[in-house]
């Protein structure tokens, strides 16, 4: 399927590059200033430390694009004189002792409290976690399988991904995440917390978990090559199931192949359709679209909103199921992307929800290249669903089916079936 969605968005994991309408350009004045305004309070912060450095214009003129992108494209307006306390305030946080540290690890705390103010979702990306960025949306990269987001004194586990390192040691969405090797994440952005996180193929860490009311606990996950297949299918019967685990490029090619597959199997005589976005982390914003448009004939799949537009992304005719009764099987690691496709076929009444509720990410990000090779990640848009909802707060399923640990076997599958059966009953 070829994309009609070349220069959108993407909800967890987004790029935007100059072949998409980006070009780099220079700092305004006010970005300008905010970076002198830096410089002295740099300054000024090494002379209480008998340190009279001037910090390095390169970081400085980072900074100053960041300042300038947030000041323009963040999805609201901002206030510059709390964007500049704010940085400020992250840059004495991270480095109290700051003849300990070079310049430029001054200038990039400071861009990490300056973004770490916005939202829990934006920030900056250096030349590493660009790569890695791009590696993930080709569907394979090193570590542990998990997406997460900053919480207070912890970062929290969006959801783990099948078939990983964080998947097979039990790691389940909601998870907190207090210590790495028996140092506390408390204290650390989200950026210096995932590098906690890294390490090579095949190093162990061992992570302090938090889960629910419980007492803390340790896992130890050996970090490994992540491939993640994106879909995978089997038979229930007459009934095709489809299990959908991020979205990656041209993940919803492979749906559009896994159902074939299974119309073939079955002769062309497929009952139902259950489509699997449990424990999800979303990916690509326009395979979101994509997918949600595989199985629609007409009308709104999701309305973005940024701060000075709204745009809808309609649907083409053309089902690939041929109008069979659908499933679409969510739980509370099912986000971003993910929760778009959930909404759009709820709401144009084309899928039942059976689970319980998801994540409730409901803004999108946009990776910005700057002048080097980084990149800012900040968000720029809330998305709505086709009904005008938006997604913070999570989607609620039309079927509430809760997942009962004591009890061997998949609940959520089992209701599935029957709604399946229920809707195309068979003499």
């Amino acid at each position: 399927m070829t994309s009609r969605f070349k220069c959108a968005a993407v909800a967890l994991l987004l790029v935007v590059v100059a072949g998409c309408g980006y070009f780099p350009r220079s700092p305004g004045p006010a970005a300008v200033a905010a970076a002198d305004q830096l410089r002295s309070d740099i300054v000024t912060y090494r002379t209480t430390h008998q340190l009279g450095i001037e910090p390095s214009s390169p970081a400085l003129h980072t900074f100053a694009e960041v300042f300038d992108r947030v000041r323009a494209d963040y999805v609201r307006p901002v206030d510059e004189a709390a964007l500049m306390a704010a940085a400020k305030k992250g840059m004495y946080k991270a480095h109290p002792n700051p003849d300990k540290v070079a310049d430029r690890e001054l200038v990039m705390a400071a861009i990490g409290g300056m973004l770490e103010s916005l939202d829990r979702y934006s920030n900056y990306l250096d030349t590493e976690e660009w790569r890695a960025m791009r590696e993930q949306t080709r569907g394979q990269f090193g570590g542990l399988g998990i997406e997460v987001r900053k919480g207070d004194k912890y970062i929290e586990v969006v959801s783990p991904i099948d078939d990983t390192p964080a998947a097979r040691a039990g790691l389940r969405s909601g998870d907190k995440i207090t210590h790495a090797d028996g140092e506390s994440l408390a204290g650390l952005n989200l950026r210096a917390a995932v590098r906690r996180l890294r390490g090579d193929v095949g190093e162990p860490i061992v992570l302090t978990i938090l889960r629910g009311g419980g007492k803390p606990f340790d896992v130890k996950i050996v970090r490994d090559l992540i491939k993640i297949t994106g879909v995978r299918w089997e038979l229930k019967g007459d009934v095709g199931f489809v299990r959908v685990t991020a979205f990656t490029r041209n993940v919803t090619d492979r749906l559009e192949d896994a159902v074939e597959a299974v119309r073939k199997k079955l002769g062309g005589r497929m009952r139902g359709l259950i489509v699997d976005l449990r424990n999800n982390p979303g990916g690509l914003f326009d395979e979101s679209l994509e997918m949600s448009d595989a199985f629609l004939e007409t009308g709104i799949i999701v309305s973005t909103r940024g701060r000075a537009n709204e745009r809808q992304h309609t649907a083409r005719s053309g089902d690939i199921s041929n109008g069979a009764p659908m499933v679409v099987l969510i739980n509370n690691g099912s986000a971003s992307a993910s929760e778009i496709v959930a909404g759009a076929l709820r709401d144009r009444h084309r899928a039942v929800l059976v689970g319980i509720k998801s994540f409730g990410k409901g803004t999108v990000q946009t990776i910005i290249p700057l002048g080097g090779n980084d990149a800012l990640k900040l968000t720029t848009a809330v998305y709505l669903t086709p009904s005008g909802a938006s997604v913070e707060g999570g989607i609620a399923p039309d079927i509430v089916v809760e997942m009962d640990k004591e009890r061997e076997g998949d609940e959520q599958l089992e209701r599935a079936l029957e709604v399946i059966r229920t809707l195309s009953p068979r003499s």
